[in-house]
């Protein structure tokens, strides 16, 4: 007979996602998961694999949810270029409201383990593939309703914002000052005019 699981490893998975948030993936030991997640390394292993396998995991519920996310405001009926400045703006505020200095998972990633770690840098490059497609396909939509002037490119201006976005992130993580992200941003959207 089956053993029931003495824990919810959802609840495990989401304890581990803010775990490695908050510290990234190296500083995050095995024996820290196991005590934030309250549970044994023999269960942690059992239902996850190793600690690499929860990280991958822990970073595909971080995109899932971000990502339905940013679909939800980018692809909302109506007007779409509200929706792309609102996006922009958002990324702005929440670098200046990070009081944890987490940044983004994803951008973390990047920086931490894609140039080593081909598994890890595949999914942050599918999650930029993904906000630049949203963003690309919002700013067509804005330019097919003659929101964004008929000789803008949006796929160049999706992937321009796609670098604001991870830069606002990274410095965001930092105790500088918040005009810096704010004025960055605003002076982005000045192109989408």
């Amino acid at each position: 007979m089956a053993r029931t699981k003495e824990f919810d490893p959802d609840a495990a998975l989401r304890s581990a996602l803010d775990l490695f948030w908050e510290r990234g993936y190296e500083a995050t030991s095995m024996a820290d998961l196991t005590e934030r997640l309250g549970i044994g390394r023999a269960s942690l292993y059992a239902t996850f694999g190793s600690k690499h396998q929860l990280f991958l995991r822990a970073l595909d519920r971080y995109r899932e949810v971000g990502d339905g996310r940013l679909l939800d405001e980018l692809s909302a009926p109506g007007p779409a270029l509200p929706a792309v400045r609102a996006v922009v703006r958002r990324f702005a505020e929440e670098g200046v409201h990070d009081q944890r200095r987490r940044g983004c998972l994803v951008t973390n990633t990047a920086a931490e383990l894609a140039g080593h770690d081909p598994d890890a840098e595949r999914r942050v490059q599918a999650s930029w593939d993904r906000l630049e497609l949203l963003l690309a396909s919002a700013l067509t939509r804005a330019r097919a309703q003659g929101e964004l002037p008929a000789g803008r490119d949006p796929q160049a201006l999706a992937r321009m914002l796609l670098v604001l976005l991870q830069g606002l992130r990274v410095v965001g993580r930092t105790a500088g000052e918040p005009a810096r992200l704010r004025q960055a941003a605003e002076q982005a959207l000045t192109l989408l005019d």
